[in-house]
């Protein structure tokens, strides 16, 4: 009974992964939940996934990470990319693969793609390279470098933790360090030799492009109040037009000076001029209801309107949705969002395809690429914040460089004494965060900041998951039944057919959840076939990470989709044959490193 229960909870949480109405951190605490509820785990259990070293250190290096990106490590590097990249789009890449890769072996590799992406829209602007030409294998190659090591990813140091609690010993920091260079290798030259073959050619970099790219000129307009306009000697807030209809106030002109946000306490008068982004159908509205005239828009092109929104102390740019923003799930005008920054969404993009309908009443996905036009000054706020990432480069002054040095030892220090186990990771982690903060690398209140809640939750709530799987014989079950099923296999055609599921489940799922639903019956099929169970984790761990063909399967994936322009099948057409690639190959590095005897 207990196995059958499991079991329909494991299908309910894949329902609930797959149909995404819930964020997946949030359905990994009701999955908890249900097992207490059950009595599949006791309320201890159903919590030690918040107590669990995986988890602690995870949110550790989160920490660390955000020490190191704020003193500007990272931005050295930029330096380097630009003087060794060349024009040959192969040795672009290459440089790029060699830079980023082992720096994410030691940061987590969404920070270094957050870091990443500005100064790779920057460097393409620079080089006149399409930007979707180097998007995914930004990704790709921060997916490869995060396997390098035991905290390159959460992924990692969640198979680690349930080795343990599979009565193993955790893996050391370079335990699996052999394997990874190899498939990083190969990797590597994939995607330097098949991806500019593969990679579509859109041009997005460009200075004019943004208007046209976003398709303004269909939705920027300028509004003429006439002597009959009912908004004669009312505010903007008074009016209400912005709540209203679908629009936004982005200028008021009057008698030829032009007057940027904030404009909600601005007394409308007659001959007023306002430079609005709305549809067609609200600007007949709009213009029939509160006696407004639409000024021709012959008069504006791509140029004119990005001349016109980023003029004097205005600017426009592309703002980035990362997985931790509040804004996920919500919507624009829920959230206040030109009260909350003082600045005005003017498009979305979700990969290839702008979003269409009014833009105040879109749910937003993480991911989601924001035209966010307003002051300068609001800009420096969005930088602040680490729910958005504002795709340009971040003010040298807002980092403490003159920190840096101290950053790279305390990460340094981190490694070494977790290498050499002089002290467990854990223990060497929470003590370099401690040093962030006292050496003033990092300020108090940035930690909490620093930390990707949603994965320590998601983390939290899966643990109890495995925990259930062990207690009702879920895994051994599993485990017997593939055993049946593949017993005239060898083994590493097994470890092909381990790395091949977990694979799909990532791109279907997410890495961590693949990791605790296949982890462990993987080494209870190892155990029974007496094979060698780390060959079976390293397997598991590496096919979690490994996710290439769709923009969803792992986090660095989406944040380089809306900026690279790109669509569900570019992802497919290039992460696809890798993805394959790694399946053959990386059983055989295993094999080949681990051996397979028990």
């Amino acid at each position: 009974m207990e196995i059958i229960l499991t079991v329909l909870v494991i299908v309910g949480a894949l329902i609930g992964f797959i149909s995404e109405v819930l964020p997946v951190d949030l359905i990994a605490l009701i999955v908890a939940i249900v097992l207490m509820i059950l009595g599949l785990v006791t309320p201890q259990e159903g919590i030690s996934g918040f107590g669990n070293t995986a988890t602690i250190t995870v949110m550790a290096m989160f920490i660390l990470s955000a020490g190191i990106a704020k003193t500007g490590v990272i931005q050295i590097i930029r330096d380097w990319l630009i003087k060794w990249s060349g024009d040959n789009p192969r040795q672009q890449i290459f440089v790029m693969g060699m830079l980023v890769g082992p720096i994410s072996a030691f940061i987590n590799n969404t920070a270094v793609v957050a870091v990443f992406l500005p100064i790779v829209e920057t460097w393409c602007r620079q080089q006149k390279i399409p930007v979707s030409k180097i998007m995914i294998p930004l990704s790709y190659c921060t997916i490869l470098g995060g396997t390098l090591t035991l905290i390159g990813t959460s992924t990692n140091v969640l198979a680690s933790g349930l080795s343990a609690q599979l009565g193993y010993s955790e893996f050391s920091i370079f335990q699996f360090t052999p394997i990874s260079i190899i498939t990083f290798s190969v990797g590597l030259i994939y995607i330097i030799f098949l991806s500019p073959y593969l990679l579509p050619n859109r041009e997005k970099n460009t200075e004019s492009s943004i208007a046209e790219d976003y398709q303004l000129k269909e939705y920027v307009s300028e509004l003429v109040l006439t002597p009959r306009s009912t908004l004669i000697g009312q505010t903007l807030r008074e009016s209400e037009i912005q709540r209203k209809f679908d629009l936004d106030v982005l200028e008021l002109i009057r008698n030829k000076t032009r007057f940027p946000q904030p404009l909600a306490d601005k007394v409308l008068d007659a001959g007023d001029i306002l430079v609005v982004r709305s549809t067609k159908a609200d600007l007949l509205k709009i213009r029939d209801e509160r006696g407004l005239e639409i000024l021709a828009d012959v008069q504006f092109n791509d140029q004119e309107i990005e001349s016109t929104l980023s003029s004097g102390e205005e600017k426009i740019a592309e703002v980035l949705i990362l997985s931790n923003s509040r804004l996920v799930g919500t919507t624009l005008k829920d959230m206040r969002f030109r009260q909350r920054y003082n600045a005005t969404i003017l498009a979305i993009r979700r990969g290839a395809e702008l979003v269409q309908g009014r833009l105040g009443k879109v749910p937003l996905k993480f991911g989601d690429l924001l035209l966010v036009q307003g002051p300068k000054e609001s800009f420096i706020g969005l930088q602040t914040t680490r729910e958005l990432l504002v795709l340009e480069e971040r003010d040298v002054e807002m980092l403490r460089t003159e920190k840096a040095a101290i950053a790279i030892g305390i990460g340094v220090a981190v490694v070494l004494v977790a290498a050499f186990d002089i002290v467990p990771i854990l223990v060497s982690s929470l003590a370099g965060v401690i040093l962030m903060v006292v050496t003033g690398c990092l300020k108090p209140g940035e930690i909490y900041g620093a930390v990707r809640w949603d994965i320590i939750f998601l983390l939290a709530g899966l643990i109890p998951l495995g925990i259930a799987m062990d207690k009702s014989g879920t895994t051994q079950w599993l485990a017997d039944h593939l055993v049946s099923l593949g017993g005239s296999l060898s083994g590493y055609w097994i470890l092909v057919f381990f790395f091949l599921v977990t694979s799909i489940l990532t791109e279907i799922l997410s890495n961590n959840a693949s990791v605790v639903l296949m982890l462990p019956v993987a080494v209870k099929v190892a155990q029974t076939l007496s094979l060698n169970p780390f060959a079976f984790m390293f397997a598991v761990m590496l096919a979690a990470s490994n996710s290439f063909a769709t923009p969803i399967g792992y986090q660095t994936n989406t944040m380089v989709y809306g900026p690279g322009g790109y669509k569900f099948l570019d992802f497919l057409r290039v992460g696809g044959p890798l993805n394959l690639l790694m399946v053959i190959v990386a059983p055989a590095v295993i094999v080949l490193v681990c051996g397979l005897s028990g």
